[in-house]
Formats: structure tokens, sequence, C-alpha cells
């Protein structure tokens, strides 16, 4: 199952291209958006579109908004693609600015649910029996719907209590259309407009469209979901739904229902006779060994999909989304940590850029004024007055406007622990965050220094080597053999040389000129002394004319000089 984005030349050929076409271009308009569409000339689709397309004027509430906000309302009028487009970007720093992951965080699934019928002729296509075969009960009001699918109780044969997962009717096509006016789009934004083209719109259609392809398997995120249980097999805090595969599919996923209170529902937790500041304690402890221990991070834990049960508890919903986080992530986020502490803003730089991606390298010496502005702003206060995802969004300020991306899953990890400190604080106002983080750090560090970890690091580093030398031979002669083939262009730029280029270019423009006035001088004066007709008062015409526009050309070139003080 994969979006192919083949070309959208045909689009006028097929009705519900051009239906769903019209739909977006209008909701757009009705945003402010029309200034992208002034710039795209001889684009045949999208100019008869326009035509076709309403422009009522924009409602003055809608103007007061930012244009990020705006954006957020057109995508959450056009859609479940649209929403989820957000959704999924909110969580990638490296493809969209911090204003729009913010706007894009807002996002609210606030879909109509679909027909039983269609729940049911899903379940019975997928499953191969009827739904009163398969299941013992099934409750046909959904308990939740989605911009992907929607969620139904029932019970198994053998009275288990279950909740189902299925996946909207015809969503995949939907996604795929959308997805294919979307790439469109952004192509003719990339080719018309100079920003667009930087920003790179097509990559980001490209990039979603494998993500969401991700989001329609529900057999991956059984897979999140078991891989996730049995990293906490033994802990005794934290419980995972488990996943019946037998009635589970790429479009359904069936899954232990769990009775809980949900993170967003924080004033019932004393009434239930469930301890807030424990909950606290442990939900920080649960991400720490997420991160620093496993790896595996749930990619989205905001209140909505983390529910307390009995005994203190903690179950986690919703893995469609999951991140990893490597070895050497872990290390870098501690050394960024520790020399923070430390204000040591020229080892966070280097550490910055070591994590990031870049096109070019940024200034290190203003990157580290602004790393040093950062740091004087948080570093002199308590630990425990720190704003973790104030922090994450000053950071994100700096990494957008050095041209700096950040990689996914590093954002993803940072915002994790933002999350978590913010929900640890909503459960215990007094609740001290960093004395859960400390223990992890610091036995990230001690690992860097143990004995096996040195000697390992090393043995890493000449296997490394090694390959490389191997490797050595072979490119050399690879490229020896593209400069002999004439596959190999050399590029040379040359930098601080524009006003000396400038120059050459008035010198040669000042004697074109002035070879072009002598030349006019003799040519007239020789067809004067040849007397070629036709005459006046003895005086060939042609001749005559030629003096005159040698006359006008000399003294237009002596005012430029003399304009500029230079004779």
């Amino acid at each position: 199952m994969t979006f192919g984005f083949r070309s959208l030349s045909n689009l006028s050929l097929s009705r519900k291209y051009l239906t769903r076409y019209r739909q977006i271009l209008t909701v757009l308009m009705k945003y402010g958006f029309g200034d992208v569409f002034s710039r795209i000339r001889g684009e045949r689709i999208v100019e008869n579109l326009l035509r076709a397309t309403s422009r009522k004027p924009e409602q003055e509430k809608i103007t007061k908004l930012s244009r990020e906000a705006r954006l957020r309302k057109a995508l959450e009028e056009l859609g479940p693609t649209f929403v989820k487009a957000g959704q999924i970007l909110s969580t990638r720093p490296d493809l969209i600015g911090p204003e729009l992951i913010s706007e894009f965080e807002k996002l609210q699934d606030n879909v109509p649910p679909f027909s039983f019928d269609h729940v049911r002729k899903t379940i019975e296509t997928e499953l191969g029996s009827s739904l009163e075969q398969i299941f013992k009960y099934f409750d046909k009001n959904p308990l939740a719907a989605a911009s992907i699918g929607q969620v139904h109780r029932a019970q198994l044969p053998g009275g288990r209590d279950v909740v189902v997962k299925v996946q909207r009717p015809g969503i995949f096509k939907t996604i795929q259309i959308d997805l294919k006016i979307i790439r469109h789009l952004a192509t003719l934004a990339e080719k018309h407009t100079e920003e667009w083209e930087l920003q790179q719109p097509t990559r980001i259609v490209d990039e979603f469209a494998r993500m969401i392809e991700k989001e329609l398997d529900y057999t991956l995120e059984a897979a999140h979901m078991e891989r996730f249980a049995s990293q906490f097999a033994d802990e005794e805090t934290i419980h995972v739904p488990e996943v019946f595969h037998k009635f589970s599919s790429q479009r359904i996923l069936t899954m232990e229902y769990v009775e809980g209170i949900k993170a967003s529902e924080i004033c019932l937790l004393k009434q239930s006779g469930l301890d807030p500041a424990l909950l606290a304690v442990r939900g920080a402890d649960l991400m720490m060994k997420q991160i620093f221990i496993h790896g595996f991070i749930h990619a989205d834990p905001h209140p909505g999909n983390v529910l307390f049960l009995e005994n203190n508890i903690i179950c986690y919903l919703d893995f469609g989304m999951m991140s990893r986080v490597s070895r050497k992530q872990m290390e870098s986020l501690v050394d960024a940590a520790s020399y923070a502490v430390k204000n040591n803003e020229i080892r966070l730089t280097d550490i910055l850029l070591t994590i990031v991606d870049y096109d070019q390298e940024p200034d290190r010496r203003d990157l580290q004024n602004s790393i040093s502005e950062l740091l004087d702003r948080y570093l002199f206060r308590e630990l425990e007055d720190l704003d973790l995802s104030q922090i994450l969004t000053n950071v994100m300020k700096i990494v957008t406007r050095y041209h700096l991306r950040i990689p996914p899953d590093f954002y993803i990890m940072m915002k994790a622990i933002a999350a978590s400190q913010a929900l640890g604080r909503k459960l215990d106002p007094g609740f001290k965050y960093a004395e859960a983080m400390t223990p992890f750090l610091s036995r990230i560090k001690l690992e860097k220094l143990l004995p096996h970890r040195i000697i390992k690091d090393l043995c890493e580093l000449m296997r490394e080597s090694a390959e490389l030398l191997k490797e050595i031979p072979q490119e050399t002669s690879t490229i020896l053999k593209q400069i002999a083939g004439g596959k190999t262009k050399v590029q040379l730029e040359h930098r601080g040389f524009e006003k000396m280029i400038s120059t050459f270019d008035k010198i040669s423009n000042r004697l074109s000129f002035a070879i072009l006035v002598a030349s006019l001088v003799i040519g007239s004066s020789v067809i004067v002394l040849s007397r070629v007709p036709p005459e006046w008062n003895d005086i060939p015409i042609i001749g005559l004319v030629g003096f005159i526009v040698a006359a006008i050309m000399a003294l237009l070139l002596i005012i430029t000089i003399l304009r500029h003080g230079k004779m």
C-alpha cells in the first residue's frame, strides 16, 4: 500500500480530482492564501479552477489571525488528510518552523463518525466472517471518532472485553487524491515562488506521504504495542493493552479494553482514591526509562493518550507514532545538559552542531552568542522553576534562525520530556522533575567512563577506520574514472570580487559605447564623402542622421563619466 505520485497533467479528465481541487482552493482562498496563487502564471488547471472558485471577502475574525493560525483553521476545514498532515508534521521541526509546530499541535479531530454499516462491511471483509460470528457483542455506537478511524467496544467469544479500531472506508483513496493535489500545488509553489523553492514543499509532502502510510497500517501499531509491552514486562507501574492478532488486520486493530481515568481528567483522581503525587513520580520515571534505557518512546504522550488505573498504574494508549533514540542521541542530550549547567556556550555550540543537519555551517561566534543569551535567561533560576517546554521553544527559534535542521527523533525525545514535566506539574505542583532526571543523566555519564564501554568505543572506531581505509582505493578509482570520462564537474565560486567585477562591467560597457560612437562617425563620414542619396542641401541625409546619433551618444557618455566624477 503506497501512494504513487504520477503526473497530474490529466486532472482535467477526472471529475473527482477537479471537484476536490476546487474545494481545496476555495478554503485556502477563504483563509487568505490567495497571494500564493497570484504568483502562479500559465498553469492552465489552476487558472481555470481559480476562475470557478468563490472569492468571498475574508471575514474580519479571520483577517485578525496570524498566518499560521489561518493555515491551521484551513486544515481543520479541509478534513481528515489535512488534519492528520498537520498532526504528523507537528513532530517534524526539520520540515516546518516553530510557529507552525505550535499551531499544528492544536489541531483536533472534529470528525463525525461513519455509519455502522461501513464498520460491519470493513470487519467482515478483513476477517472473512460475519460480525456476529467474530464477536459475541459489538457496540454500534463508537467510543471515539478520529481522522483515520473510529473505536468501538466489543466482546470476544470467550467473554473478553475489547476495543476495536476500524479504519474509515475509502480513507486510503481519499488521502491519495488529496496528496496528489497537494503535491501538484507544492510543485507549482516551488516553480513560481523563490522562497518556497528554498523551503522545498514537495519534500515535505513526500515525507508526509511516507509517514501517513505507516499510520494507515494497523499491523505496525500492533507491533509497536508488543515491543513497548515487552520492554516493560517486569515493570509493575505500567500496563500496556494486549493485542488480539486473530481479530486484527491492516485495517482493524482489536486490543484489550482498559478502564481508567484520562490524564486530562485530573479532577477525578482523588475521588477515585488515586495518588496524584505518586503518579507524577511514576510518570517521570517511565518516561526516563523509555528514553535512557530502552530508546523506544511513545511519540505522542499528551494527556488524552494516558490513563490512570487502580493501584496508581499508568497505561499508554495510541501507539501509531513511536520514536527511536540512539545511544549517541542520549549522550548528546546528557552532555548538552552538563555544559548548560556549567555555562559553557562553546562546548554547547559544538554539541548542537553535531546533533543538527545543515547545508552551510553557521557563523560559530554568532551562534555561541545566541546560545549564551539563552543560558543567561535560564541559568540563574532554580531547576524546578524551569519550564522545559519554553526552553525547547527557544532552542527551536535558534535552530530555525541559523537554518539548522534538528533530527525528528531527537526533537520528539525533548518534546516527550517537556510533556512529561508538564503532566507531572499538573498532577503535583510541587513535583521536582529534576530529581527524577538526575539518576538517569548520571548513569549515562558514568557508562561512558566504564572500561568495557571505552574498549567497545575504541574497537568500533578501529573497525570504522579499517572500513574507510578499504574503501579509499575503490572511491579513488571511481573518481578517476569519472574525471577520465568527463563526468566530474568542478564548480568555482568567487567571493569578495563583486565590486571589481561590477567595475569591469562598467569599463567594458563604456568602451563598447565609445567604439559604437566612433563607428557611427566614421560610417557617416564615408557616406557624406560618397554623396549617397537622398540629400538635403547637398548633404546625404543618412550621413547627417548618423552624425546626430553619434553626437547624442557621445554627449550621454560624457555626462555619465562626469556624474561619477571620473574623467
